[in-house]
Formats: C-alpha cells, structure tokens, sequence
C-alpha cells in the first residue's frame, strides 16, 4: 500500500426512508468528523451526498441491483 493521498469514493447504499437515509448519511459524517464544530481545515477533506434513486442515472441504479434483491428477498416483495 502506497501512503499517498489520492481522491477515494466510498459508496453506501441503503433501502431506507428518506428521513433513514439522512440519519445513516449524518452518523457517516461522524464517522469521519467527530466534531463538526472544529477549527478548519479537516483531518480529512469529504464530502457527502444523499441521492434518491429517482435523482440516480441508470448507470447508477445498475450498481444497487444486488441491495435491490437483497431487499425483495428479504421483505417478500416480489
């Protein structure tokens, strides 16, 4: 593993509520900073985003199909 600094995309989806989604995305935000309150600049330079999958490209959409399924299977949806 190389020590150098490069830009990451780390990616999370969730079938969940909009109002859900918004809790997971502000305890990933904790996650990385623990005190929003802090002098700038980060530790860590991020960002974060909540899309709906409405708001997603198709392109995007594809890449959640295994939790799409993991959630019909599991919710009896058919």
């Amino acid at each position: 593993m190389s020590d150098e600094k490069r830009l990451w995309e780390i990616r999370l989806g969730v079938i969940a509520s909009e109002e859900q989604a918004r809790a997971v995305a502000e305890q990933v935000e904790r996650l990385v900073c623990p005190d929003p309150d802090h002098a700038p600049p980060c530790r860590i330079p991020w960002s974060i985003s909540v899309d709906a999958e409405e708001d997603m490209s198709e392109d995007r959409r594809r890449e959640y199909e295994d939790v799409v399924e993991q959630h019909r299977i599991e919710s009896g949806t058919v």
